[in-house]
């Protein structure tokens, strides 16, 4: 039986696209390791981390046009694949975190690795392939917001996922509006499952801050350039919200705030 450690070293460093996509057995998970903090991730050539400013993305609009849909699909499919890198990073980093959190990082990248194969399916369907454009770090880039597993979830579950649950409904719809069905099915899918990771993010936030009003919390968590204003598209999605867990005050406080872009221009 292998090791939580080691099955998380394998993906992370793992320079092949099918490395990533093992799936995770049966883990032993040991207490008493030290913490590893992995500062990039093995990729195959066709998958290194380039600039932003050389890896652009079709805004929403594009997905009416295949060639642009299959670039924004191939987006979505790195997004992807550094989820699934960071979530087995988190094992390695945080091996002082319960027991359950450090199982449930294992179960998000198992979805995560669904995720990406949908993506790669459609991609195929517009014959596109991984790789055949240049992809950002856009999530490495942020390990120095990534301290200790209250940062993880605020980041990566509250932030991150949380604007998830409004960019997947509205890629969704586009591609419903533009014919293709299968490729908005598995925007759904990702939706549905990008729930249940707000819900970790959310448990892992109360638990860690006990009654601390999370808001409070989260915004005295999260550090700038994220916060609130990135965990949320232009359009809310607040019933997806409410399936997730969050209170009501928490939602109100966010479709308060005005969404902005990475690069800090309004949405």
């Amino acid at each position: 039986m292998i090791t939580a450690r080691d099955y998380a070293i394998a993906i992370v460093r793992g320079d092949t696209l099918a490395a990533k996509q093992v799936v995770p057995p049966e883990l032993v998970f040991e207490d008493g390791q030290p913490a590893l903090r992995i500062p990039a991730p093995g990729r195959p050539a066709e998958l290194a981390i380039k600039p932003s400013r050389e890896a652009r993305v079709p805004p929403l609009a594009g997905m009416s046009d295949p060639a642009q849909r299959a670039r924004i699909l191939h987006a979505l499919a790195n997004h992807e694949l550094q989820a699934i890198e960071l979530f087995a990073w988190a094992v390695l980093a945080y091996p002082e975190a319960p027991l359950p959190f450090r199982r449930g990082l294992v179960a998000i990248l198992a979805d995560e690795q669904r995720h990406m194969q949908l993506y790669l399916d459609r991609m195929a369907a517009l014959n596109t392939a991984f790789g055949d454009h240049p992809v950002t770090g856009h999530f490495w880039n942020k390990l120095d917001h990534l301290t200790g597993p209250l940062e993880f979830a605020c980041a990566m579950g509250l932030t991150f996922e949380h604007a998830n649950l409004d960019f997947c409904g509205d890629y969704a719809a586009a591609a419903r509006a533009c014919g293709d069905l299968a490729t908005a099915e598995a925007l759904e899918q990702v939706h549905a499952d990008e729930i249940r990771h707000v819900h970790f993010g959310w448990v892992w936030l109360r638990r860690f801050t006990g009654d601390v009003d999370p808001w409070d919390a989260y915004n005295a968590t999260i550090k700038p350039p994220l916060g609130p204003h990135r965990a949320r598209g232009a359009r809310m999605d607040r019933e997806a919200r409410r399936r997730a867990g969050i209170d009501e005050a928490f939602i109100d406080r966010l479709e308060a705030i005005l969404p902005t872009r990475p690069s800090g221009q309004p949405r």
